[in-house]
Formats: C-alpha cells, sequence, structure tokens
C-alpha cells in the first residue's frame, strides 16, 4: 500500500527538475537574445544628456557669480555633482526627444552692476557650454575615426568594444550638446534665448515677462512634445553639426551613424 509513494516523489522531483531546467532555458535565450549594445547606447545617450546637462547649469552658475551674484553659489548649484542640477522631465525628454531642461539656476540679477546685461550673459554662459563640449566631442572623435585619413585610433585605440563605446559616447555627447544648446536658444521665457532677447526689452516690459516665465513652461513642454520644434530643431542641428564637422574634417555621416553602438558594430 506504501509503494506508490517514493514513484509520487520520484515525479515531483523529475517535475521540478523540468521546470528549472526550463528557467534556465528561458534565461540563457533572453541573455542571448538580449540587444545588449543597444543597451548600452542607452547608457551612454543618459549618461550624456546628464554630462551636458550638468555643465550647462554649472555654466550658469558660474558666469553669474563672476558676475557678482552669489545666489548659485550659496545653494550649491556651483558643483559637478547632477543630481543639484537634475530636473527628471528634462533627462527624459532630453534623451528621448534630444532637446530638454535641467533645474534652474537661481539668479539674483540685483546683484549684477548691469542688471539686463548681466542676466543676458548668464543665460548665455548654459548653451555657449553645450556648444563647445559639442565641438570638442567632433574634435575628439576626427582624432579617432574610422577611416584611412586618420589613423590614430589604430595607434593608440585598436578596433575593440571599448573603442566602440568610446565613438559612440563622443557622438552622443555631439549630438545632445548642439540640440540642447539650441533648443535653449529659442527666445520664449523661460529659455535662455528670451533671457537675451529680453535683455533688449524696455525694463516694465522686461519684469513683466520675468514675473509670468513659469507659466509659460507648461506650454513650452506641451510644445515640445507635440513636436512643434522637431523640424527647425533638426534643420539647424544639421547644419550646426556640419559646421563643426567641417571645421575639423569629420564625417557628418559617421558622427550621426556611430550615435548608436549597434549600427558601428555591425558595420565593422
Amino acid at each position: 500500500l506504501t509503494a506508490p509513494t517514493p514513484t509520487k516523489t520520484r515525479t515531483r522531483t523529475a517535475s521540478s527538475t523540468r521546470i528549472g531546467g526550463l528557467s534556465l532555458s528561458a534565461f540563457s535565450d533572453f541573455r542571448s537574445n538580449m540587444d545588449w549594445w543597444g543597451l548600452a547606447t542607452l547608457l551612454i545617450s543618459v549618461a550624456a544628456a546628464l554630462l551636458n546637462i550638468t555643465l550647462h547649469e554649472l555654466s550658469h552658475g558660474f558666469a553669474a557669480w563672476r558676475l557678482g551674484d552669489p545666489t548659485a553659489k550659496n545653494a550649491g548649484r556651483l558643483t559637478l555633482n547632477p543630481i543639484k542640477h537634475l530636473d527628471p522631465v528634462g533627462l527624459i525628454m532630453m534623451v528621448v526627444a534630444r532637446v530638454g531642461w535641467a533645474k534652474p539656476v537661481p539668479v539674483d540679477m540685483r546683484y549684477f552692476k548691469h542688471p539686463k546685461r548681466g542676466m543676458a550673459l548668464t543665460a548665455l554662459a548654459g548653451p555657449a557650454c553645450n556648444f563647445l563640449l559639442a565641438f570638442a566631442a567632433v574634435v575628439v572623435q576626427r582624432s579617432k575615426a574610422i577611416n584611412q585619413g586618420s589613423a590614430l585610433i589604430y595607434r593608440f585605440a585598436p578596433l575593440n568594444h571599448a573603442s566602440l563605446l568610446g565613438l559612440c559616447v563622443l557622438s552622443n555627447l555631439a549630438l545632445l550638446g548642439t540640440g540642447m544648446g539650441l533648443f535653449n536658444l529659442i527666445p520664449i521665457s523661460p529659455l535662455d534665448g528670451s533671457k537675451i532677447l529680453f535683455a533688449l526689452l524696455p525694463d516694465r516690459i522686461y519684469h513683466t515677462i520675468l514675473r509670468y516665465e513659469r507659466y509659460v513652461m507648461i506650454v513650452m513642454i506641451l510644445l515640445v512634445v507635440s513636436g512643434v520644434f522637431d523640424t527647425p530643431l533638426s534643420f539647424l542641428m544639421t547644419h550646426v553639426l556640419q559646421l563643426f564637422c567641417s571645421a575639423t574634417g569629420m564625417s557628418l555621416d559617421w558622427l550621426l551613424v556611430s550615435r548608436n553602438a549597434s549600427v558601428i558594430l555591425n558595420l565593422l
């Protein structure tokens, strides 16, 4: 009467083994089918966005401090710590839509000797930093470009996974830096371009606009999500990047292709 018991136990054990085998097999299939290079590209885009945002806001604070306003310094914004500058929505938009924003740096224009001019220079510092970073990334990538006219990569960084990721990092820095710089130069409050343009307006109109700029930000988000800026920004980005590439001898096509690590790997 008790003989069937071991059989049942063996059956359960075998079933458990089969389930475990299926689990291991599913995990193995997931690991083999996972686009690890695509994941690496996404992480690189996020890192490049964080670096552009951090340097953009740091430049605002540093310019204001040099012009006499200690507000950003006292708030701890003169730092390379991205957490201090991060706006989650702006970061997501930058990775997804290639345009974004960060937490605004506090500026008190009353400290400036010439308030409107000081505000304009402070605003200009952020996009200028993005453009400089983008141009530097193109210059460095040009020295590592994979073509017969520039063979430094073969001497100092032979073709391998690390060098491919390096090219991807540089391309994303150039593209995201250019996109962020151009987006922030749009002369609509509260973007940096509005601070530069409004410096030319009479004081009464200038201060009135500043009081309502927080409400305009909602409209700006809706415009970005709806894609209103996609075509003009793409047009401007292409021409600015072409300018950078022409100045360094870099191929714009290669710059655009190398933003994706998976594409580079397949090409090579």
